[in-house]
């Protein structure tokens, strides 16, 4: 385990880094917190691949955010989603609900959730130091509309790499959209482990939205989105990479 040391350096290196849509985000240039000031995010069809694969995840105490379906049954989300607003403990998974081809207020399709699977040592009170384990893998308790594609994991995308992220923001959350213009910066080690660094616009709903890169004719998931790096005058935000969460996906 690290030491609070190690963490305490780790912080200051993304000096300003704040959880989409759990900690206050100070004042900063950016219109939209990880949102650069062009904003390349678009609408995108949540009928068309990848983005049928992707869910709004939302719980009963109110906490919205964005997830994909990356195993029979299984979806993948921020740790910090599931995190109750109030007591700053994880929720029931019964209380978690998944939401399907999710628009404007209609959705393919519904399924509950029987069981969580989260980052080891995961701490809610600690948020920033568990950034590397940031991640949670729900497993539903019931069917997934037909036709909706697994997103295969891609556990070691390359530096430079292009990728798309897709998500719920929270300034557009009855619409999925997504930049597909970006790419991975870099991965940084650290004592509790991996983080990519990469330059999607996303923010706050944005959580739990899948990294995704090309693999052949399709795309795979190559980290899940889980926070942006405020201050620095330019987009650079983080994901936890798909490495630290295949075993919870089989």
């Amino acid at each position: 385990m690290a030491t609070f040391q190690e963490h305490k350096a780790w912080t200051r290196r993304f000096a300003g880094a704040v959880l989409l849509g759990l900690l206050p985000v100070p004042a900063v240039a950016e219109r939209v917190p990880g949102v650069g000031p062009d904003d390349r995010r678009a609408p995108v069809a949540v009928s068309a691949a990848p983005w049928n694969s992707l869910v709004k995840v939302q719980s009963e105490l109110g906490t919205r955010c964005t997830g994909a379906l990356v195993g029979p049954g299984r979806v993948v989300t921020a740790a910090h989603c599931i995190i109750g607003p109030r007591t700053r403990k994880p929720v029931q998974a019964s209380s978690l609900h998944v939401l399907f081809g999710y628009d404007r207020g209609q959705y393919r399709g519904h399924a509950r959730v029987r069981a969580v699977l989260s980052g080891p040592g995961y701490d809610p009170e600690r948020p920033l130091d568990g950034l590397p384990v940031d991640w949670a893998v729900l497993v539903l308790d019931g069917p997934v509309p037909a036709g909706v594609p697994v997103l295969p994991l891609d556990p070691a995308p390359s530096r430079g790499q292009a990728l798309a992220l897709g998500g719920y923001s929270q300034d557009r959350a009855q619409i999925l959209m997504a930049d597909t213009t970006c790419s991975l910066m870099g991965r940084n080690e650290t004592a509790a482990g991996p983080l990519l660094v990469h330059d999607c616009d996303g923010t706050r709903g944005t959580s739990g939205g899948p990294l995704l890169v090309r693999r052949g004719d399709g795309w795979a998931v190559a980290g899940v989105n889980v926070a942006v790096v405020t201050g620095e005058g330019r987009r650079r935000n983080l994901a936890v990479p798909a490495s630290s969460f295949a075993f919870a996906v089989k």
